[in-house]
């Protein structure tokens, strides 16, 4: 005869683990992870895309000028920008809800191929600021041309 010992804290695990993630979901709704560890949220958000030939950072970054920011290509492949957002004087006004941040950040962007560094550009329009990244040549796919025997 099999004598099976059976062990509480197995059925409770699934439940404990459940509990661990929403706890830690709610906190991160908040501005805090790790269950009350305070961490400061990555700024910009940012989308990384490629073609053929490009390769594109965008980043949302609204009330910024150009004069707030610096962007620097490191190496071949990696991008860097650097940028300050000014909180707004206001005289004579009180805050009722303050939800914007505001600073300096520098934010490094490991991209997935290298980079042509003099070809780069940028535009600022609406809030958006894209980069565009000329892939190097010997990066760029290539069609390679079958022959028959």
């Amino acid at each position: 005869m099999l004598l099976r010992l059976r062990n509480p804290w197995n059925s409770m695990w699934p439940e404990l683990n459940r509990i661990q993630s929403e706890l830690e979901r709610a906190f991160g709704r908040i501005g805090l992870n790790e269950l009350g560890k305070s961490s400061p949220a990555t700024f910009p958000a940012v989308n990384v895309w490629e073609d053929n030939d490009n390769l594109f950072v965008e980043a949302e970054l609204p009330g910024f000028e150009l004069n707030d920011l610096e962007i620097y290509v490191n190496g071949e492949n990696n991008l860097n920008i650097k940028g300050e957002r000014r909180q707004p004087e206001l005289e004579g006004a009180s805050w009722h809800r303050r939800e914007r941040g505001y600073g300096s950040f520098n934010r490094t962007i490991e991209l997935p191929s290298d980079v042509d560094a003099d070809k780069v550009s940028a535009n600022l329009k609406a809030g958006v600021l894209i980069v565009t990244l000329p892939k190097k040549e010997e990066i760029k796919p290539r069609r390679v041309e079958v022959k028959a025997d």
